[in-house]
């Protein structure tokens, strides 16, 4: 049953002795896994409530309470940005609430973020590159989890296998997914700290500047794409042009080249995640959600394919009309093809010998141009 603010407030006296809430307010949050709330006390003090639902969401509550205290005061200090501080817990059977003093600045929705000034695209942007530039120890002395870049894939691998088992992932999207995993080129990236729940949510913005981050709950040493899926899920391209600009002016190490193209897969295969999730919770109306969602994404690159092919098709055809015009009266036109590397792929040839371009329905390289249902807070995690 869900806590209400009050309940919350009440709860919050019992881990922070002393607290006399005069008011209460419903916080935004992963509402399938906490129940939050924003308090106000008699000397205008803010503070925030998050209570968890269940044990999984409790341990990742105490991950989070491990993560804040190594934070160091130093490092701290080097971040743009402010990081929550626990004032108190309190344990209710196998469950923890936890009680932070309030982070200035407010909860911006997806739409708000990418409609705001180029100073808050230059903030988001400044924000991420300061998480990934973090020291690898931060991660490793707090003993939570560090993948390389293969680890990292085979682990999405692994998630993949556990998706198409349920039977409810359309075949367009198993066939793409799979390609883009195994094209090890696509995964050479650099493992940095990653915050690996980042979404508007929890991002605290005041006058186009980011005051604060939250749910830290799953930090991580992995892939850098993971914090900018959230971005790319948006389908504002040049929001996310704009803040990977000042993300990679920011950062120490240069970016790999195809950070928003994981990034674009991740979004996509959360929806599978999100299946997954529904399906194991037995959550009806959530797996059908899912499916939902799935379909439309599969049904919207099936419609790129075919205007993708249909483009292919007129460019083939207007280029043949340009050589047939000129080439001299009576002679034939001919096309002179470079010979190909020994290491590059063929053409598949048609029945009159000619070749014929393939087209990879898989291709990894459309994953950014289809547009990918964002999750909401309740759906994530």
């Amino acid at each position: 049953m869900r806590r209400t603010p009050l309940e919350l407030a009440a709860i919050a006296t019992a881990a922070v002795p002393g607290l006399a809430p005069t008011a209460a307010a419903y916080s935004p949050d992963d509402d399938a896994d906490f129940d939050s709330a924003l308090l106000l006390d008699a000397e205008g003090k803010r503070w925030r409530v998050r209570s968890p639902r269940h044990p999984e969401a409790s341990t990742r509550l105490e991950t989070e309470f491990m993560v804040l205290r190594a934070f160091a005061p130093a490092i701290r200090a080097e971040l743009p940005f402010h990081v929550p501080t626990i004032a108190g817990t309190v344990r209710q059977g196998a469950l923890t609430t936890f009680v932070y003093t309030h982070l200035q600045g407010s909860m911006l929705s997806i739409e708000e973020l990418s409609a705001g000034s180029p100073a808050l695209a230059r903030e988001v942007g400044t924000a991420l590159a300061a998480i990934h530039d973090l020291p690898l120890t931060l991660v490793i002395n707090a003993d939570l989890p560090s993948y390389s870049a293969n680890e990292f894939r085979q682990r999405k691998l692994n998630e993949l296998d556990q998706a198409a088992t349920t039977g409810k992932i359309p075949a367009t999207l198993l066939r793409r997914w799979e390609h883009a995993l195994e094209d090890v080129a696509l995964w050479r990236f650099n493992p940095s700290v990653v915050h690996g729940d980042l979404h508007e949510d929890n991002l605290m913005v005041q006058d186009d500047t980011v005051t604060a981050l939250t749910g830290w709950t799953d930090l991580r040493i992995g892939d850098p794409a993971d914090d900018f899926a959230w971005l790319v899920a948006s389908n504002e391209a040049s929001f996310v042009e704009a803040v990977l600009k000042d993300y990679t002016q920011a950062r120490r190490d240069v970016p790999d080249a195809h950070l928003l193209r994981r990034a674009a897969l991740l979004a996509e295969f959360a929806l599978a995640q999100y299946l997954v999730k529904a399906m194991a919770a037995g959550h009806q109306s959530m797996t059908a959600e899912a499916e939902s969602m799935l379909q439309t994404l599969a049904d919207d690159i099936d419609e790129q394919m075919r205007r993708d092919e249909e483009a292919a098709l007129a460019a083939e055809n207007e280029a043949a009309m340009l050589r047939a015009s000129d080439s001299p009266a009576g002679v034939p036109a001919v096309s002179v093809a470079a010979i190909p590397d020994a290491g590059e792929s063929e053409s598949s040839q048609d029945g009159d010998g000619g070749t014929t371009p393939r087209y990879d329905e898989t291709s990894t390289a459309a994953i950014s141009v289809v547009s990918v249902t964002p999750l909401r807070a309740a759906e994530r995690s």
